[in-house]
């Protein structure tokens, strides 16, 4: 298994974590040891549910529990998981957060079940490669998102979870067609310039959104007339959003190689070692929602590449940053076969989160 750096070095290497230990025997028979708590390998034991899905059983779980009870069970995975000590943890919300999140991956002892996943396909057009990230999510520590191009859209798919958003979910949604220009380095620092300007492109894609419905309707009326001739509405709507897409297009390719970039005042960033330039930003949405994933809704923020391996999104409503970073480890036949299964992927992943 491979964790994420601690909190918040999300530019650090993933750490490996061994989990399960499987011992192949002549005969086409073989033992599996369960590696999980600090007594050593002991036995457990792997079923194969069905294709690209298996489960995973320790027998002896006794060997996960320490002589100093949950105390020092609790302590001992902060150490590993958050690289600290509780007495390192002032926020009490965070504690609140990191408690649970022990609670609740505890209470499984090891009993897990897996499911294949692939890796995003790439296109030359996409504006960086995709793949796996590290990203920061306040005090819920770091995660691992998957980045995937669609279109005129890249998706963020949580592959990690937290008690607000489960893995599965779609966490930012990057609008392609609409880059932001942001303002001069000092008026960046004010957040009521950022979140004007975000706000007004989020008003301007929701007159999209009713124009395209509006077109569609009455494409739809049209035909249902059998009698009348096509109304020549469409064809000029089609036109308009076509110039409307160049003007977008070129926008985009105007944008300069780099800009100076910093945070708006009152940000929250766990890591102040982001970039200081990027290349361009995008208008996006992140999804935020309750303890339990209750009252989900999707938000207004901005998308900001830094370079081919990091990225950033600014969550306006929260006033929050989270800063993400490549994973670079080289994964073994994870390529989807086909653009149709990594979406049929994606589809089950979120429908399991649901």
């Amino acid at each position: 298994m491979y964790l994420p750096p601690h909190d918040p070095h999300v530019d650090d290497p993933m750490r490996f974590k061994p989990l399960f230990r499987i011992h192949l025997m002549e005969r086409k028979c073989a033992t599996v040891e369960c590696m999980y708590g600090h007594k050593g390998p002991h036995n457990g034991h792997i079923q194969i549910v069905k294709k690209d899905e298996f489960s995973t059983k320790c027998n002896q779980t006794d060997h996960h529990r320490m002589s100093g009870g949950r105390q020092e069970e609790f302590r001992t995975w902060l150490r590993e998981e958050w690289g600290r000590t509780l007495e390192d943890i002032f926020h009490e919300h965070m504690q609140e957060l990191i408690l649970m999140k022990f609670i609740y991956t505890s209470q499984y002892d090891n009993c897990l079940t897996y499911r294949r996943i692939y890796l995003p396909p790439s296109s030359p057009d996409d504006l960086i490669q995709p793949g796996l990230f590290k990203g920061t999510y306040g005090s819920h520590g770091l995660e691992i998102v998957m980045l995937s191009f669609h279109g005129k859209k890249a998706k963020g798919t949580k592959i990690t979870g937290d008690p607000n958003i489960p893995a599965g979910q779609q966490t930012v949604e990057i609008d392609l067609a609409h880059p932001l220009r942001l303002p001069d380095i000092e008026n960046l620092r004010d957040f009521s310039e950022l979140s004007r300007i975000v706000l007004e492109v989020q008003e301007q894609v929701r007159r999209e959104e009713q124009e395209r419905e509006q077109r569609q309707e009455e494409e739809e009326h049209s035909q249902q007339a059998a009698s009348q001739p096509a109304s020549p509405l469409g064809g000029e709507g089609a036109e308009g959003e076509e110039t409307a897409g160049g003007a977008e297009g070129t926008t985009q390719d105007k944008a300069p190689a780099s800009q100076p970039f910093v945070l708006p005042m009152g940000v929250i960033s766990r890591n102040e070692d982001y970039p200081r330039t990027c290349r361009i930003c995008f208008y996006g949405t992140g999804l935020i929602a309750g303890h339990g994933f209750t009252s989900p809704e999707r938000t207004p923020g901005v998308f900001v590449l830094f370079d081919d391996d990091r990225f950033g999104f600014i969550w306006l409503e929260l006033k929050s940053f989270s800063l993400y970073s490549r994973i670079k480890v080289s994964f073994q036949n994870a390529q989807a076969p086909s653009r149709e299964a990594f979406d049929e992927m994606l589809k089950n992943i979120q429908s399991l989160a649901t």
